[in-house]
């Protein structure tokens, strides 16, 4: 199968892909890891909120964490998060000048912060050429036999290796949509995929 026909099924399918509100590096991190195991519809709003009291890693840094915890309320595991949000403000400032960096070795460096959300903050707030596997990544190219990987680590790591580098930033977006709208973890839509001939669970 080549993974270039299906990313091109897929730019089709979602021509304006994949758009993050705020591109801007400190607020993609953040909101990334506010994210994490909690939906978009939750997330954006939250983040919104949070930025427009706290916007700086100073701010943040400086915040207490009742505060924070008041504001990210809504996402999953937010007692936890509010003080990683915290921990990684005073990092960046003490470490980075302030600047989220962007390497990734540097990225999962901070609290919290794993290859997905690095590579996710590469991606979209540098434009770098990364892949970000999260749940969506890994079960579908598992399912579309771009890979047989048990973990996305492994999946990041097979996906470089069939992907040509130029489409890799691409992959995330288009299976985030593809995973939320079609390719779901239960009961895909199958008889409406445009993989469907293809798709080596269907054929």
């Amino acid at each position: 199968m080549h993974v270039e026909e299906i990313i091109s099924r897929l730019k089709e399918l979602y021509p304006e892909g994949y758009f993050h509100i705020n591109r801007e590096p400190f607020y993609l991190l953040i909101s990334t890891v506010l994210s994490q195991r909690t939906r978009d519809e939750v997330t954006i709003p939250t983040a919104q909120k949070l930025f427009s009291v706290l916007d700086t890693p100073e701010k943040m840094a400086s915040a207490d964490v009742d505060e924070i915890q008041e504001l990210i309320r809504d996402v999953g595991f937010y007692k936890v998060k509010s003080q990683r949000l915290i921990d990684i403000s005073r990092m960046l400032l003490d470490e980075y000048d302030g600047v989220v960096p962007d390497d990734i070795n540097e990225l999962v460096k901070l609290p919290g912060v794993g290859r997905k959300t690095a590579n996710c903050v590469l991606t979209y707030a540098f434009d770098k050429d990364a892949i970000a596997v999260d749940t969506h990544v890994h079960r579908i190219s598992n399912r579309m036999g771009l890979v047989e990987t048990d973990t996305p680590e492994e999946t990041e790591i097979g996906l470089q290796k069939v992907v040509d580098k130029e489409l890799w930033k691409d992959i995330n977006g288009l299976m985030v949509l593809f995973g939320k709208s079609i390719c779901k973890p239960v009961s895909p839509k199958c008889d409406k995929c445009i993989m469907n001939d293809i798709c080596p669970k269907l054929i």
